[in-house]
């Protein structure tokens, strides 16, 4: 019964922290909301198609978890239900690192942009339906703190 419950407190943990903050230009989260930011334009000299990877660090401690319970359950003496328990955690751990990643993984595209006032930057974002950028486009590079976005 307690390794039922922790596989469900598990999965609902690894599927929960799939939920990640959209990085699109267009989309703020509610810290960023009201606060200054940097603003230059520019006219955009290059698009190329990325991928953003997701967080696999989640994904792997929770597998580890999960396959530790049930592996544990695995024969019947001291141990091999510890050897079970250590061979289930790596296993676990593995395969939740690579759902998380999978789950996680976004397009995304790399924004160069030069600047009116000199230099250029590129800046990754994810894509977003409502902003669709082409080369030669007249845009905004906004900057607060460690982000950077490219909007119309």
């Amino acid at each position: 019964m307690k390794t039922q419950a922790l596989l469900l407190l598990s999965a609902s943990l690894l599927f929960s922290s799939c939920a990640q903050n959209s990085l699109t230009g267009d989309t703020y989260s509610r810290g960023e909301a009201g606060q200054a930011q940097s603003v230059s334009k520019g006219r955009i000299t290059s698009i190329r198609p990325v991928k953003i990877e997701g967080n696999s660090q989640a994904g792997t401690i929770l597998g580890g978890i999960a396959g530790g319970a049930l592996g544990s359950n695995i024969g019947g003496g001291r141990a091999s239900n510890t050897a079970g328990a250590i061979g289930g955690a790596i296993v676990g751990g593995a395969l939740g690192s690579q759902a998380q990643q999978a789950m996680g993984s976004r397009n995304g595209i790399e924004i160069s942009v030069r600047l009116d006032q000199g230099g250029t930057v590129a800046v990754v974002q994810e894509v977003s339906r409502n902003e669709q950028f082409s080369v030669g486009d007249r845009v905004r590079v906004l900057g607060s703190g460690s982000r950077t976005r490219v909007s119309y």
